[in-house]
């Protein structure tokens, strides 16, 4: 059996490695890796392949175009023509990226099964490409492996029927990822930069609704500054966001740094004493190693966390944004629920793919 994989940035190829692991457990089920080149990335090396135990894509369509639909219909079809040569019996994909939305059409046209991996997702502001691709791509999956409960209620909420639609509640991957990357990682970048155990705050700033909005990124450097003051405040942050931020009226207090790979990342998250971000996948691994996020948007897709305490919306207000990280500094985390599984989606999903398709 034939399964081709496509993926487009960096966070999506962590995830396939959890999926691709599991299959290869399975025998008779092959793999083939599609990468379409969405976000180019500088730690995508040959390092990065093997360190993180990821299997080499078997095609690169190197496909970078700035405009939405160019880019989609660029994708569709480099990915139309691979799946007609290569005529695998699935197409798996992750999340919400234009790759996402762009290799399902594509298999759905071609009436070749699509299983969606972190189906269900909703932020309910359709002002986000990435809320489109998510909505077009559960609508023409067969397969829908939603990573929380919320994820499941969503799509029943919208008239998804098992009659008609596959729906399994599987676990989030990225819990599988980091329980399975953390403890192959070293803690070199708190070494590098002498950072205190629990006495630093982890930030990333990266999405256009504050990084292109000047009054946002303005408030959200002031409130940085402010937390600076009672506890280091590090930020992983692209040479073009910090660019924009030197550009300010305000001038950064807080310790800037150069984007650092998954491995670092872990190692900050289990270190520090808060997280506070505008990143989706962020948000979730901040509570996989039991810290609380502020997150620096209106909306979150994984209410779960603010529902149940973990996590708070201050969007880009100055205010709240010291509030409540003040408020999360003072608390201790405890949670004696599994909001993202037990850390074997992987193989559940492998398991189901197996099944369908015999």
């Amino acid at each position: 059996m034939k399964i081709i994989t496509v993926v487009g940035a960096r966070p999506q190829f962590v995830k396939a490695a959890v999926v691709s692991r599991a299959l290869q457990h399975h025998g008779g089920m092959q793999e083939l890796i599609v990468h379409t080149g969405q976000h180019y990335d500088n730690n995508m090396s040959d390092i990065f392949f093997e360190e993180m135990q990821i299997p080499q894509p078997a095609y690169n369509l190197e496909i970078k175009e700035s405009l939405h639909g160019m880019m989609t219909a660029r994708m569709m079809m480099g990915i139309e023509k691979i799946l007609l040569d290569e005529k695998p019996n699935a197409v798996l994909v992750y999340g919400d990226t234009n790759s996402t939305m762009a290799a399902s059409l594509a298999a759905a046209k071609l009436h070749i099964p699509v299983a969606h991996v972190e189906a269900g997702l909703r932020s309910f502001n359709m002002q986000m490409p990435e809320e489109i691709n998510r909505i077009v791509t559960d609508k023409v999956s067969n397969l829908l492996f939603c990573p929380t409960q919320t994820a499941v209620d969503n799509l029943q909420a919208e008239g998804y029927t098992q009659s008609f639609y596959h729906i399994h509640l599987t676990g989030d991957v990225m819990y599988d990822a980091a329980l399975f990357y953390f403890e192959r990682s070293a803690p070199r970048i708190i070494e590098q930069l002498q950072l205190q155990d629990k006495q630093f705050i982890l930030a990333t700033i990266h999405r256009a609704e504050n990084t292109k909005n000047i009054l946002h990124l303005v408030s959200i450097v002031e409130a940085l500054n402010e937390l600076n003051k009672q506890q280091q405040v590090v930020v992983p942050l692209h040479p073009r966001t910090s660019k924009l931020i030197g550009q300010l009226s305000v001038k950064p207090l807080f310790t800037i740094i150069e984007p650092v790979g998954y491995f670092d990342m872990l190692q900050l998250l289990h270190n520090c004493s808060l997280v506070i971000t505008d990143s989706g996948g962020l948000q979730k691994e901040a509570y996989f190693f039991k810290k609380f996020c502020v997150i620096m948007r209106e909306q979150t897709e994984w209410k779960e966390l603010t529902e149940h305490g973990f996590a708070t919306i201050a969007g880009s207000n100055k205010e709240q944004i010291i509030l409540q990280s003040q408020n999360f500094i003072s608390n201790h985390f405890t949670s004696d629920i599994a909001l993202y599984g037990d850390g074997n989606a992987g193989e559940k999903i492998a398991n189901i793919l197996e099944n369908y398709l015999n």
